[in-house]
């Protein structure tokens, strides 16, 4: 018992380290915890005396917890049991396989990172980029949605930089929920969108037990009043037109509804577009491959925002114009379901596309481009500003959601036609010749890109 016993330095010092690990977890570690917990807790409290629609507990409750409320529901473990007969594996190993979904999708909230550094951000780059302009509040219909309601937005998706402008233009609002593509899958995006309350999603996955977890928590969510942002149309838009939408997460959504018992869900339908969309020449250019896949890579956007400083620096930066939002009028849910019993998901999809559609923000580029476009690529540069003023004031007419600098008279249009040409003049995109207006060969198909973003507007 006495007998000394010799150990290297590096023996020690492991036991050394894993004893202090042990006595903290023990000791020190839940009061950490719980000192973190409550400084959470004032910190929401504080958000929530402020925010339109206060945060909800269920977005506040631990992640382990959020995980167990999914993979014990009733239907999940049926999908498990199915699971396991299909594949012929143990039902243990079936429900590890929807653990690891659960634990793939649900997100770890934090208050303290979307309030205190996502919106901020957001704010930053969005301002940094645009001129932002929210061109029809709609405060009174949105003021007018039950305060218990849940509230889920329907955008069109044009950029990834819908994600950064809805989360700062909502921020006085409330805190929203968006379904991310695997794309963001990587570091550091995959635990700071989480942790702004992102989940993640499969979207070409066709394995029933994952569709089941991913229901579950989405219903589960809609259910305790967590507001979401959902793009229909599941990616972004290669064309530049508005896309189909794909029903999963707004089925998801019906069919864990029911009326009478659960709080009402209101869909507002929210309109998106942009002057200068960040991603435009590769979406244009894979526009008729449909096998195209775009990989987040953070070289790129290292070198993007190295680039983007140094303009500013030197003072050569100039902001890519307008990035503009609208607001459709909302959709509820109990009087949708009351007023279309059958085919609900595709007639409340359809419906809110529609809303969508009305409300996309007219644009001095887009309506450039479209002239341009509807020309063959060469058009004169009076007939272009004659046409645009006439399309504005027809728009207008029409109580259509158009966006102009802020100019009095016909001078808004003459100006808005002169920043437009000089955005695309400085990209390359066209060139100006005697006051004749011609696309050139360096990416000709963005004309086209942008032109699309009104096609809807073919009729009016």
């Amino acid at each position: 018992m006495l007998t000394t016993v010799e150990l290297p330095i590096w023996a020690l010092v492991l036991i050394g380290l894993l004893a202090a690990v042990t006595a903290a977890s023990h000791l020190l570690f839940p009061s950490v915890r719980w000192f973190f917990r409550r400084r959470a807790e004032r910190v929401v409290a504080r958000l929530n005396s402020k925010l339109a629609r206060p945060i909800q507990p269920f977005k506040l409750a631990r992640r382990h917890d959020m995980i167990q409320n999914v993979l014990y529901d009733p239907d999940v473990i049926r999908a498990v049991n199915d699971y396991a007969d299909e594949m012929g594996v143990p039902d243990n190993v079936a429900f590890e396989t929807a653990q690891r979904y659960a634990r793939e999708i649900v997100p770890s909230f934090s208050a303290t990172v979307y309030f205190g550094l996502g919106t901020r951000l957001a704010k930053w780059v969005s301002r940094s980029l645009y001129r932002v302009r929210v061109v029809n509040p709609r405060s009174d219909a949105l003021a007018a949605i039950d305060p218990d309601a849940t509230v889920v937005y329907i955008m069109n998706h044009r950029s990834n930089m819908d994600y950064v402008l809805v989360t700062y233009l909502a921020a006085r609002d409330s805190a929203l929920s968006y379904a991310v593509g695997e794309w963001a899958r990587v570091w550091p995006l995959r635990p700071l969108i989480k942790m702004m309350g992102g989940y993640f999603i499969r979207r070409k996955s066709l394995n029933p037990l994952y569709r089941r977890v991913l229901a579950r928590y989405v219903q589960l969510s809609t259910r305790e009043g967590v507001a979401q942002a959902v793009f229909p149309e599941g990616g972004l838009s290669r064309s530049g037109a508005l896309g189909q939408p794909k029903l999963g997460l707004i089925s998801y959504i019906v069919d864990g509804f029911n009326p009478g018992v659960a709080r009402d869900v209101v869909f507002v339908p929210v309109g998106l577009n942009y002057d200068r969309v960040l991603e435009d020449r590769v979406l244009a250019a894979a526009a008729g491959d449909k096998s195209a896949r775009f990989k987040f890579r953070i070289s790129h956007v290292a070198k993007y925002v190295w680039r983007h400083l140094w303009q500013r620096l030197t003072g050569k930066f100039h902001r890519l114009g307008f990035a503009a939002v609208a607001f459709g009028r909302p959709v509820s849910l109990t009087e949708f379901l009351a007023n279309h019993p059958e085919q609900t998901t595709e007639r409340l999809g359809a419906e809110l596309m529609e809303r969508v559609r009305a409300v996309v923000p007219i644009l001095p580029v887009p309506l450039v481009c479209r002239h341009i476009h509807a020309a063959g690529g060469k058009i004169e540069r009076s007939t272009l500003e004659a046409l645009f003023s006439k399309d504005v004031a027809r728009f207008r007419a029409a109580r259509l959601e158009v966006c102009m600098p802020r100019e009095s008279g016909d001078g808004s249009c003459e100006r808005a036609v002169n920043e437009a040409l000089r955005m695309l003049e400085v990209r390359g995109v066209i060139r100006l010749t005697d006051g004749i207006v011609e696309v050139t060969g360096k990416a000709p198909e963005v004309i086209g890109y942008y032109a699309a973003s009104l096609q809807h507007l073919a009729a009016t």
